[in-house]
């Protein structure tokens, strides 16, 4: 923050970010009628300027450039300049985002696009240092240039901002002419495969992604094809990251990326997004390999999420910065000599071996902790310890660390909750609690729901984001999408019909708010919502699954569960829909085409009715929340009568003898039913 002492439009903001900036002497206002209008009447270009609270150069940018007072009279006398939290404004954001990449090639956070009062761009760019440096331009070189084309040369920059927007307008649209087949599957593997680090895990070179929607496809690859080195590239990548320092030793989580092609030094922030879907990764992987090491990290993780991410009322904050005391990492990194004190001689030792704890360190002087290159075996060998006491000791010295560690100025914490990101966590943690009969993820997420839907949704509309009792912003499709996929775990965890009548419920809603009736797929703002300059569709799937995405996935899993033949015949339309996207560029639509995977894959329906406290029925449900059966939908209750309601097929599915009963479809035909569980185990599992 600025020493400043007036503050802007920020400052009646409930954004962590806006009000980050309520004391630039830029004088900033939300996106709103206010600023363009002021646009318009003064006739002055529009910088939007796009970040979000735990960005490290978006602070960098602030502090260099917005807190300045030479820049603020610049953009104060010649222009509008808007903020806007990328967190709660996910369309603006993905829109002139789009823009970005178009122009520069290239996109990422700050993001500062210049736009005509009617909301145009014609000028976009990521970090600009005040004056050239970096072989980067100059934010006041820039301005200047700008400026001067703006009211000297307006035909060009007309020009420019109408191509750009035509382009928007172009990539929204889409197109229905071919679509897309399981040859586009295949070659999203090979376009994995062919940038997999055979030495760290990960895809590409630094900085690298965690990307955990690529590593759930190629799971779902492997169950579809056998294919060993998909599975060998998603346990080298998880392996890689838990023992690097992109993972965090001490208090668990993991951070946003890692910096370097080792996954060793992260950028330090950790994002609620990532940590779901890596809860997620894990315990698939888990499924798959039933390696206990994946259990152990998904067991940390939900701690780490209770502790350090999760308010008392059962909601999940957004992120973590990834500076503390103005420097980036310093809560997390340790001298040699902090840890010899802390934990003492013994201790000590034991802990430097295991974490590569060095007097030169491997961070500007001092120690991230990981255990890429320790040998456990060797360990206990040196020490003279059995496994049980090695970890018991190692468990206390992380408890000791960790106690020292919230003595340190703590980074902030985003605490804004975003409906999209907790129910990405909700998700989660309901999947954990299946496979892992964990009662309390099952119970954090049913929690955190009940706050989703006590405070984010306002006259039948699911909302964007909730702080200090501030509601905002109508829903988008990834808010419903990921919603939806919340009910969907909540209801494979408890087989609890009621959640399974919620997800039906937020489906109706999506399709009727966000749905293309003409070329399909979904818009990414809802009919109700403000008309920006395209009403964009978003399907490429970045750090998290586009909405569009995990739409299709659950939906197509939902439409078998119900029995809607008729929402099917629809979503096959996104096929055709974003076959350019999506064919140009396999491997960066991993979440969608999972969609598609699930289409060309042989499934089943299994039905299992019987009653509740029958111990054959809850064996065969235990046996079945274990595995590994993502292309399986399974539908249970006491009786048939009991499905009528959401499945209106399943009415005349009858328990035999008054056994529990197992009805198993595959490929459009069904098998006799089957009331001997051994039997039933085998046609489930083995056959």
């Amino acid at each position: 923050m600025s020493n400043n002492q007036t503050p802007n439009s920020l400052i009646k903001e409930k954004s962590p970010y806006l009000l980050q900036h309520a004391y630039n002497p830029v004088h900033w206002y939300p996106w709103g009628d206010k600023a363009f209008e002021k646009a318009k009447r003064e006739n002055k270009p529009v910088l939007v300027s796009i970040g979000y609270a735990t960005c490290h150069w978006c602070h960098v940018m602030a502090h260099e450039t917005f807190e300045d007072h030479e820049v603020a009279a610049i953009l104060n006398e010649h222009f509008v300049s808007i903020k806007v939290d990328r967190e709660e404004r996910p369309d603006i954001d993905s829109m002139y985002m789009s823009v970005c990449q178009m122009m520069t090639g290239q996109g990422g956070w700050p993001l500062n696009v210049f736009i005509t009062p009617d909301q145009k761009p014609f000028y976009a760019g990521t970090y600009f240092p005040k004056r050239s440096a970096y072989g980067r331009p100059g934010f006041i070189e820039a301005l200047t240039q700008l400026l001067d084309a703006y009211h000297h040369d307006r035909d060009h920059i007309e020009s420019l901002a109408e191509k750009a927007t035509n382009n928007l307008r172009i990539k929204a649209a889409g197109q229905t002419e071919n679509t897309l087949s399981q040859d586009v599957i295949h070659q999203a593997y090979y376009q994995l495969m062919s940038s997999f680090d055979t030495l760290y895990g990960g895809f590409g070179s630094a900085p690298k992604f965690p990307a955990p929607h690529m590593l759930t496809f190629l799971m779902r690859y492997y169950e579809w094809t056998g294919q060993e080195n998909a599975l060998y590239a998603v346990t080298k990548t998880l392996d890689g990251m838990a023992n690097g320092g992109i993972y965090d030793h001490i208090g668990s989580g993991f951070s946003r990326y890692s910096t370097d092609e080792k996954w060793l030094v992260p950028h330090f922030e950790k994002m609620l997004y990532d940590n779901a879907l890596l809860i997620e990764a894990y315990t698939e992987a888990f499924q798959l390999t039933q390696n206990p090491f994946y259990r152990k990290i998904v067991d940390h993780l939900i701690q780490f999420v209770k502790q350090d991410m999760m308010s008392h009322d059962g909601s999940f904050y957004s992120a973590i910065d990834a500076d503390s005391e103005g420097k980036e990492g310093q809560f997390y990194v340790w001298s040699k000599d902090e840890i010899m004190t802390q934990l003492g001689d013994d201790l000590g030792a034991l802990f430097c071996a295991v974490y590569h704890i060095t007097e030169e360190g491997n961070f500007e002087g001092l120690n991230i902790p990981h255990t890429m290159s320790t040998s456990f075996d060797d360990i206990k060998s040196s020490f003279a310890l059995n496994e049980e006491t090695l970890q018991s000791k190692l468990q206390s010295a992380r408890r000791i660390l960790q106690s020292v560690r919230q003595q340190r100025t703590a980074p902030l914490v985003d605490d804004k909750v975003l409906t999209s990101w907790n129910a990405l966590m909700i998700s989660a943690l309901a999947k954990a609690g299946r496979v892992f009969q964990a009662e309390e993820a099952i119970n954090m997420a049913k929690k955190a729901m009940s706050f989703l839907e006590t405070h984010l949704v306002q006259h039948d509309r699911l909302m964007v984001r909730y702080r200090e009792g501030d509601v905002k912003h109508l829903g988008f499709i990834e808010d419903y999408a990921h919603m939806l996929s919340a009910y969907m775990s909540l209801y494979e965890a408890t087989f609890d019909l009621d959640w399974l009548t919620k997800a039906t419920a937020a489906a109706e809603n999506m399709f009727e708010l966000f749905w293309d009736e003409e070329i399909g797929g979904f818009f990414f703002s809802g009919s109700d919502a403000e008309a920006l300059i395209v009403r964009e569709k978003e399907v490429y799937d970045g750090a998290m699954p586009s909405g569009n995405s995990t739409a299709l996935k659950q939906l197509l899993t939902l439409s078998r569960m119900i029995g809607r033949q008729d929402w099917i015949e629809k979503l096959e339309k996104m096929f055709k829909a974003f076959y350019i996207d999506v064919s140009s560029y396999p491997s960066g639509h991993t979440a969608f085409l999972q969609g598609l995977l699930s289409q060309c894959a042989t499934k089943r329906e299994i039905i299992i009715l019987g009653k509740n406290d029958d111990r054959d029925k809850e064996e065969i449900l235990r046996a079945l929340r274990q595995r590994f059966m993502p292309f399986d939908i399974i539908l249970t209750a006491e009786t048939g009568q009991d499905l009528e309601q959401i499945a209106p097929y399943a009415k005349d599915y009858k328990t035999i003898d008054g056994s529990t009963t197992v009805y198993i479809c595959e490929n459009y035909s069904c098998r006799q039913p089957i009331t001997n569980m051994d039997e039933a185990m085998e046609q489930l599992f083995h056959s």
